[in-house]
């Protein structure tokens, strides 16, 4: 397969395309750093090695590539019939993302979806198992669209529902508010809701970035330049995995809104 075939991160090219001319005005020591802090060569000599594996296979490869130990409790409570909601919180942005989709891909014969952003859909290993979106670019229009796609297929659905991971608010490191829509969405194609709680956080480094640029209204998102980073801090790691009782559709009713239901949610996976 030829290198072209696959994804490989290319910073000087990401940048040609982002900023177009202006890209040669970037100082080579801030296009040598960026290359260094998403560990672009690295991660580049494992997608090489893992071209031709897709779906579960894959999520296998980036298991071993991690070495992510987990320790599962709560097996029992997956269900053995109908199309689920997995909603998880998001504590990481790496090794969560992978290893639920492992979990669940082993135990349900690859039949999942990720609802992912279009950075995730580059990975090509990662592509049979998402549902594209694109909040900020063209597809943005087409975003209702893509969700009913994942809730009308006849995968199990694997969601973050905040969105982004988790960050620290008053000293806790949490999820922010879980958005409405695996509620809405579960209701309409009678979907039944499995609450799951990954234990995990990132550096403090991580956190404090996020929280300076919060404070001083950056709209881009530069703490997710550094999850590469904190993926690979984060190797050799045991992981608890808390699966929690499934939630049927029918419970939702009209005693609460749709967002104070998803907040109920967000609140028992953090009671796991």
């Amino acid at each position: 397969m030829a290198d072209d075939s696959i994804f490989l991160i290319d910073i000087d090219k990401i940048l040609k395309e982002k900023a177009g001319p202006k890209a040669k005005r970037v100082p080579r020591f801030v296009v040598s750093y960026l290359k260094h802090i998403v560990h672009q060569d690295e991660l580049n000599v494992f997608l090489k090695e893992v071209s031709g594996k897709e779906g579960v296979d894959f999520l296998e490869a980036c298991m071993e590539f991690l070495d992510v130990k987990l320790d599962i409790r709560g097996l029992e409570n997956l269900p053995k019939e109908g199309l689920c909601t997995f909603v998880s919180n998001h504590p990481l942005g790496g090794q969560d993302g992978i290893s639920l989709g492992y979990i669940l891909g082993k135990h349900y014969d690859g039949r999942i979806k990720y609802l992912v952003n279009d950075l995730l859909m580059n990975l090509r290993g990662l592509a049979p198992l998402c549902i594209p979106i694109n909040k900020t670019g063209s597809q943005s229009r087409d975003f209702p669209k893509m969700v009913e796609a994942g809730f009308r297929s006849d995968s199990h659905i694997i969601m973050f529902p905040a969105g982004l991971c988790s960050r620290r608010q008053n000293g806790t490191i949490k999820d922010l508010p879980w958005k409405k829509t695996f509620i809405t969405k579960s209701i309409e194609t009678h979907r039944t809701i499995v609450p799951i709680h990954f234990e995990g956080r990132n550096s403090n480094f991580f956190y404090t970035l996020a929280n300076v640029c919060k404070f001083l209204g950056i709209k881009f998102n530069i703490a997710m330049l550094y999850l590469a980073d904190e993926m690979l801090k984060n190797r050799h790691k045991t992981f608890r995995v808390t699966i929690g009782k499934p939630i049927p559709w029918e419970t939702f009713g009209k005693q609460k809104t749709p967002a104070e239901w998803a907040d109920y949610v967000r609140e028992l996976v953090y009671k796991l």
